[in-house]
């Protein structure tokens, strides 16, 4: 296991370096000046050259990608280019209400969407699981920024029972800001729902049809007894595998959700990032978005390991 983990970290470490290097180059040739950008259209010539000129972007391109590589890994993301700002001081607050946001919404899909998966399982090709299965299909085709805006309409517009900024006032308590939360949070469990369950499903269904449920029937065991200690353990692993998946993309993907209710999020940054030209702000956000992908996915495979002896052992070979 400790060669797998080196492995995992050395790959990593390239595919952050790889991102990096793609958002960089992929902002680089946006068109646009950043002086102008910032300063605005009737700024004057000299002052756009100068303020250019003191944020580094009228040198070579190669000189900006080393200076923006070594403070990358560094974790000194330097200044924004739009506000000057520390972008540590901008990045991390974001990140920290993102993952509000994304714990929320988990705690909510992760328990309702297992169960739904094995409830289905367990009742297969009949009218229970034709609907749960249906219900999800359909709820993940739905954009999350649509569901949003129709939560929007009905819980606040309407029904006057929700809040349209998702941003808790400053010194709202923990339990006191899951009411502004929790109409976004509603937005990513319709869109995850469906695909979490499906993915249970199949596994517990195929758990079911294998030859090891089977022999712990035989040996006597319920049929409860078969589910926890001999189905579960193997039919959630690709479960796992999918919800690691998403911890990464609540945190950096949904800038619709965000937008709608006007909460200010690691997503949210980085498009404003992108639209102001704000390279050292977008290369932070999209790096700490791609190790908590890392992160999750790495902590994934350690608990299919740790769950199911036969990938331990080929993992430590």
């Amino acid at each position: 296991m400790g060669r797998y983990l080196l492995r995992r970290l050395v790959s990593a470490l390239v595919t952050l370096w790889l991102l990096a290097t793609i958002v960089f180059l992929v902002v680089s040739v946006l068109p646009g000046d950043v002086g102008r950008k910032v300063l605005g259209p009737f700024a004057l010539k000299e002052d756009v050259a100068r303020f250019n000129h003191q944020l580094g972007t009228d040198r070579p391109l190669l000189r900006q990608y080393v200076t923006s590589m070594r403070r990358l890994f560094t974790l000194d993301f330097g200044h924004s280019y739009q506000s000057g700002e520390l972008v540590n001081k901008i990045i991390f607050p974001a990140l920290f209400r993102s993952g509000k946001l994304a714990l929320l919404a988990f705690v909510i899909t992760i328990p309702i969407s297992l169960a739904a998966g094995i409830f289905t399982a367990r009742r297969q090709d009949k009218v229970s699981d034709r609907v749960v299965v249906t219900t999800g299909l359909a709820a993940s085709s739905i954009p999350e920024f649509v569901t949003a805006a129709v939560l929007m309409s009905i819980f606040c517009v309407h029904w006057k029972l929700g809040h349209v900024y998702a941003d808790p006032p400053d010194g709202t308590s923990v339990a006191g800001q899951i009411p502004y939360l929790l109409l976004p949070a509603l937005a990513m469990v319709v869109a995850y729902f469906g695909y979490i369950a499906r993915m249970t499903r199949a596994g517990v269904i195929h758990g079911l049809q294998s030859d090891y449920a089977r022999t712990a029937t035989m040996k006597g065991l319920s049929k409860g007894e078969v589910m926890r200690k001999h189905i579960l353990r193997n039919a959630l692993a690709p479960t796992i595998t999918v919800i690691s998946v998403q911890i990464g993309y609540l945190f950096g993907g949904i800038i619709g959700v965000e937008k709608v209710f006007n909460y200010h999020g690691l997503g949210s940054t980085m498009l404003n990032a992108v639209t102001a030209r704000d390279i050292p702000v977008l290369q932070g956000a999209v790096l700490l978005v791609g190790i908590i992908y890392m992160i999750s996915t790495l902590m994934a495979d350690l608990l299919i390991a740790f769950m199911n002896p036969r990938v331990r052992l080929e993992r430590a070979k």
